[in-house]
């Protein structure tokens, strides 16, 4: 019988670091760069612009860095890049108070390509009702506060939230033959991407919240990381994924010839 073997030990997260070490200097640097300049109070600006901007940018170039073309081997990386590279244009329009709304608008966007890339299988819909019920919640609280353009664009981008990071929890199958550490990335950066915009909201329309600043960037560039990380082996697993699909009817074929000759060694066994 064919099998094909999972890559649940195809590289320990310590052997893959240790290659992709250096191509990460970048987003270290920029990071700490931002929180070593930045000065929430300053005045928007373009040097506060591309102080903020320069982390994902990073994040862009090791994407790059990992492989790129329109083959369907690197469609997760593609939606990934995409992603970041959106979320990169909401970072310049966040900058200033009256681009608000552009900037919403390109996050959501950068959502969408998330969601893409992290797909609908498996559901796992327990999943996404304990975080529809949390959103819920939020939602309920924020929507007093909420009028003009703000009232139909934050419910949007709000579920738009919710169902990245379902997706992104869901990715994790522990007992998979095809389970990954880079998965539980994704899901590690889906969830960090859930608080950090979850404690924007907060401070923003609620109550300030202490050390909010702090916060919010160290959630969003942990959760931009994590899910750049994801893209190290998609194309392995994408890979391994269609031989399994390809295999599987061998296997299915190889159970049905078994019965077959188990039936007719039984046969034989009564006529004797």
């Amino acid at each position: 019988m064919m099998k094909v073997e999972g890559i649940r030990n195809y590289e320990s997260p310590a052997e893959v670091l240790w290659k992709i070490g250096p191509k990460l200097v970048p987003f270290l640097k920029t990071t700490a760069i931002y929180y070593v300049v930045f000065i929430p109070n300053d005045e928007p600006s373009t040097f506060a612009v591309v102080l903020k901007c320069l982390p994902v940018l990073s994040l862009v170039f090791f994407v790059l860095l990992h492989g790129m073309s329109l083959g369907q081997e690197h469609a997760y990386s593609r939606r990934v890049l995409f992603g970041l590279a959106f979320s990169m244009l909401g970072d310049a329009f966040l900058i200033y108070e009256e681009a608000f709304v552009h900037g919403i608008a390109a996050f959501a966007i950068a959502q969408i390509m998330y969601i893409s890339a992290f797909g609908f299988s498996p559901i796992k819909p327990a999943i996404g009702g304990i975080l529809g019920g949390v959103a819920s919640l939020v939602y309920s609280f924020v929507a007093p506060f909420l009028d003009g353009p703000l009232a139909y664009i934050i419910p949007m981008y709000i579920i738009l939230l919710t169902v990245m990071g379902w997706r992104a929890i869901a990715r994790v199958q522990f007992f998979e033959e095809l389970w990954t550490w880079t998965k539980l990335c994704s899901c590690v950066g889906g969830i960090a991407f859930v608080i950090s915009d979850s404690v924007l909201a907060v401070n923003a329309f609620l109550v300030t919240v202490p050390y909010h600043q702090a916060i919010i960037m160290t959630t969003y560039y942990l959760a931009q990381l994590m899910i750049a990380l994801s893209v190290v082996d998609s194309a392995k697993l994408y890979a391994l994924e269609k031989d399994r699909e390809c295999i599987a009817p061998l296997n299915e074929t190889d159970k049905a010839v078994e019965g077959k000759m188990g039936a007719e060694v039984s046969d034989v066994k009564k006529q004797v």
